[in-house]
């Protein structure tokens, strides 16, 4: 029997059919575009490991190395401010009465240090093998192992609503145009950079922290994480301790139209 390359006919010899075959065609476009790829690799690279060269800094490495700055930018910033405090009350022609009003004013912009009676709230990442510890649950998406940028807002906005005083994130004063913000999993505050575990402290009275913080129904939702992925949840009584002033700067920043 004669096969679909052979000439039709009984006795007669095969003759192989030549004709045109794309599949050809877009083999020697595909070594092409390869050839092309590497040339422009090639190009770039200029000469180096384009995946392995330490000059070109991964951008978490640029974030962290600003956070770096900003901290020791915030620390000089506390040092000018208290030479200029000084040197103002040394010179300041006031009354006591103007001291206690300024006193009061820097008190709730939370400059100044506070002392008091505080709790810690700490958050963390579940582990990253961590599965449905109950049953009817599924098993953990990435989201769900992990701290959000919503359960950090939701602790702070529960200990204020329990009555704080004042508030620390990791190792920084809340103020008033303070905003908790996460990318990824990291914490970005006030120009510095975090990494889980994230603790929370405030100063007040620690039953009606506490009481605040069962009552947030935000809280509650995340109490689910705890117990079925293990995400990390602890609530410390600190004692008498001292939350620092704020020393970063208060000025407002607001948008600018591009002209």
């Amino acid at each position: 029997m004669s096969n679909s390359a052979d000439s039709p006919g009984t006795g007669s010899s095969p003759v192989r059919r030549w004709g045109f075959r794309p599949v050809r065609i877009l083999t020697a476009g595909v070594f092409a575009l390869a050839g092309l790829l590497f040339f422009t690799s090639f190009d770039t690279a200029k000469g180096t490991n384009i995946r392995t060269d330490d000059s070109l800094l991964k951008l978490s490495d640029l974030i962290h190395e600003r956070s770096r700055k900003n901290g020791e930018l915030e620390k000089s910033n506390a040092a000018l401010r208290g030479d200029v405090e000084s040197l103002a009350e040394r010179d300041a022609d006031r009354s006591t009465a103007e001291d206690d009003e300024l006193a009061g004013l820097e008190h709730r912009a939370g400059t100044q240090e506070l002392q008091g009676e505080a709790v810690t709230v700490t958050l963390d990442d579940a582990p990253p093998d961590a599965t449905a510890k109950l049953p009817g649950y599924p098993e953990p998406e990435p989201d769900y192992l992990v701290i959000h940028q919503q359960d950090l807002q939701a602790v702070v906005n529960a200990m204020w609503q329990g009555g704080a005083e004042g508030i620390k994130v990791m190792d920084q004063r809340l103020i008033s145009t303070s905003a908790v913000r996460c990318v990824g999993n990291t914490l970005i505050l006030q120009g510095r950079v975090y990494s889980p575990p994230y603790k929370i402290t405030a100063v007040g009275d620690p039953e009606r922290l506490k009481n605040a913080l069962a009552a947030s129904s935000s809280i509650q939702n995340y109490m689910v994480y705890v117990n079925v992925y293990g995400l990390g949840w602890k609530v410390e009584d600190d004692g008498p301790i001292t939350l620092p002033g704020y020393s970063g700067t208060v000025d407002l920043h607001h948008a600018k139209p591009v002209e």
